[in-house]
């Protein structure tokens, strides 16, 4: 039996599986995607696994619908952080949560042992074009015109280093 918790932050809905206490599945690839199908699985964004970590509080693997392995999702981190705290797996306000794109520092509000905000420091934003990345034009492209099914937007492009 695969145990699991399915929660969202922000609309990004994913399933979270505790694999300190729990075990974990032998294909996380295969079970992210058979899980995460929305016709015929659970239905979710993707599949996270919170794991102890030599190097913080925990350890956060994040896998898409699609069964791809993603550096790490600030919505998903912070499901990681309320999950972390309200099990009991560690009773700090301020948590670090290793990703695939480094340690982040979270901070959990809430009080009678439940956890209704969680902050994330996602670092600073990445701003030049190649590494967002957009051939779109300007560096950082600010105020772009993005042509959309026959409509003309303009946009500013900015990337927090979490692709998935």
């Amino acid at each position: 039996m695969l145990r699991f918790t399915k929660m969202h932050g922000a609309g990004n809905d994913y399933l979270y599986i505790n694999g300190f206490d729990d075990p974990l599945p032998r294909n996380t690839a295969d079970a992210a995607r058979q899980m995460s199908d929305r016709r015929f699985g659970i239905g979710a964004d993707g599949l996270v696994l919170i794991l102890p970590s030599e190097r913080a509080d925990a350890r956060m693997r994040m896998f898409n619908a699609d069964g791809s392995e993603a550096e790490m999702c600030g919505n998903a981190v912070r499901c990681v952080a309320k999950f972390i705290r309200e099990r009991g797996l560690c009773s700090k306000d301020e948590l670090t949560i290793e990703t695939g794109n480094g340690i982040l520092t979270l901070q959990c509000f809430g009080n009678s042992g439940k956890i209704d905000r969680v902050r994330v420091d996602m670092g600073p934003p990445i701003l030049e074009a190649d590494r967002i990345p957009t051939t779109l034009p300007g560096n950082p492209p600010i105020g772009a015109t993005l042509e959309v099914v026959g409509k003309s937007l303009k946009v500013t492009c900015v990337s927090m280093g979490n692709p998935h």
